[in-house]
């Protein structure tokens, strides 16, 4: 990154980021998210510092592992995934796109992973265009 955002800044910049963020260590620990009251996928805050393995269903904990252990390997920088959920006051089902990408260093050490999701119905009904001065 160019320049030093001030912490303040930082922490307005991450919760408003249009996608929804958590971040394990090399470790696999849990160590912090954002939009906590707004998350599609919701977990207590007693889960930070706790294996990653707890926030994920026992069905797809096979292809995390695998994911993780390709990361940390040098194999994999990036994992893209993309459900339907039932989402919102009337549970129907949108498009959620979750990707996992590898954190390194500058040396290429692997530092832990970053998971990001996002609710995407909204921009799959995206055509044409929409300029700045529109």
């Amino acid at each position: 990154m160019i320049g030093k955002l001030p912490e303040d800044i930082l922490q307005a910049v991450l919760e408003t980021v249009p996608l929804e963020f958590s971040v394990i260590d090399r470790n696999e620990k849990v160590l912090a998210w954002n939009k906590h009251s707004t998350r599609i996928f919701k977990r207590p805050e007693a889960v930070v510092g706790r294996d990653v393995r707890n926030c994920h269903p026992k069905k797809s904990l096979g292809k995390v592992e695998q994911i993780l252990q390709e990361m940390k390997a040098g194999k994999r920088d990036k994992a893209r995934f993309y459900i339907d959920l039932p989402l919102g006051p009337n549970q129907e089902k949108q498009k959620v796109l979750i990707e996992y990408y590898a954190l390194r260093d500058e040396q290429g050490k692997y530092l832990g992973c970053l998971e990001a999701s996002q609710n995407i119905a909204e921009l799959q009904k995206l055509s044409g265009e929409k300029r700045l001065v529109d």
